[in-house]
């Protein structure tokens, strides 16, 4: 999942989508919900937003974007993503479709005291 490298001085950006099983979809909509705030306080998550299409309640398309690689190596490695990475299968009709992005229109970082 984290095979391409984007620049090292643009944020690391990405979205995905998700098509779940119909069976599974209210599931996988709570378990996407409650990886929200966890993954807000991570250090270096930058934006973190999960998205339902208004025309196909059951298309869900998640949008991060982080500080810097090792942020989001950090954040990928944490036990209840390795699961979720392991298991998606069961909850998804088709594999998750991530796509990175180039950020070319990031806020200014502050500069540090």
């Amino acid at each position: 999942m984290t095979d391409f490298v984007p620049s090292a001085d643009a944020p690391y950006a990405l979205v995905g989508f998700a098509r779940p099983k119909p069976e599974r979809a209210a599931e996988l909509r709570e378990l996407l919900l409650s990886f929200v705030a966890p993954t807000r306080a991570e250090d270096g998550a930058l934006e973190y937003h999960f998205h339902e299409d208004k025309n196909d309640p059951d298309a869900f398309v998640f949008y991060e974007v982080w500080r810097s690689k090792a942020d989001l190596d950090r954040h990928l490695a944490l036990p209840h993503l390795q699961a979720f990475w392991n298991n998606r299968m069961d909850y998804l009709e088709q594999d998750l479709d991530i796509r990175w992005l180039t950020m070319h229109s990031p806020y200014p970082r502050p500069i540090a005291p």
